[in-house]
């Protein structure tokens, strides 16, 4: 089992699933065995990474450690974390680990189009406090269009909706945000939650603009890591019914 990504995820679970249906549709392969070898912790007993961060609420640093290592001791060469808000701890966790870490937040800013200079942000209130985003993006000459305060309030409850289940109800929140995102010259528009992608998913043409997706950011990231490796280019079989 060569070159093991593993996804340190569970925040939430709806968003470690999604990284994984990812990881095979945007992997070019003809066969089981030319798919991505990846081992997944998906354990939601992580605290709250905003409640951590702007309420003093329990730290989940400790969790992701224990996990990360979880995942090095199972096999893990790589490890990518689809969640923005924990890429507060990013830097204590590579300081750690023994594989190699893909930042989502890089992974996402990369994906800006050239010419592209005025990007939208939905995060969670945590992601933007923490300025995760923001001084990345100076650096880079960007300008950030952050919703309005009662609009950040709306994509929160969003963003808390759809972790319950309530797809219909986040999106009745989060669309008007958007909107008005677009409506503040936002050229793209970055999904810096990765809960927001589930609730954007096929309604991307009447919501009227360019997305950039963050789980798709770094699973596109890790799959060139993966493919960066000599032994791992897709190879066609030689028999199509050794493909089962």
């Amino acid at each position: 089992m060569k070159h093991t990504i593993g996804i340190l995820g569970g925040m939430g679970p709806a968003a470690t699933a999604d990284m994984l249906e990812k990881f095979v549709e945007l992997r070019s392969a003809s066969c089981d065995q030319q798919h991505i070898p990846l081992i997944v912790s998906s354990i939601p007993d992580i605290p709250d990474r905003t409640a951590c961060l702007l309420s003093g609420g329990p730290s989940p640093y400790h969790f992701l450690e224990r996990y990360l290592h979880m995942l090095e001791d199972a096999g893990a060469e790589c490890i990518v974390i689809p969640c923005n808000t924990a890429h507060y701890w990013f830097d204590d966790l590579r300081a750690v680990a023994k594989a190699e870490m893909i930042s989502i937040l890089d992974a996402t800013l990369n994906e800006i189009p050239s010419g592209v200079n005025r990007v939208g942000l939905l995060a969670t209130n945590a992601t933007l406090a923490t300025g995760l985003y923001q001084k990345k993006a100076i650096a880079r000459g960007l300008s950030l269009v952050q919703p309005e305060p009662g609009g950040q309030t709306q994509v929160m409850e969003a963003i808390y909706a759809l972790k319950r289940g309530d797809k219909s109800t986040a999106q009745s929140l989060l669309f008007p945000q958007i909107r008005h995102l677009h409506s503040r010259g936002a050229q793209v528009i970055i999904m810096g939650c990765t809960e927001i992608p589930l609730m954007v998913a096929g309604h991307e043409n009447e919501l009227g603009g360019r997305f950039i997706d963050s789980t798709a950011s770094l699973v596109h990231a890790a799959i060139r890591w993966y493919e960066s490796w000599p032994d791992t280019q897709r190879v066609e079989p030689a028999k199509p019914a050794l493909c089962m």
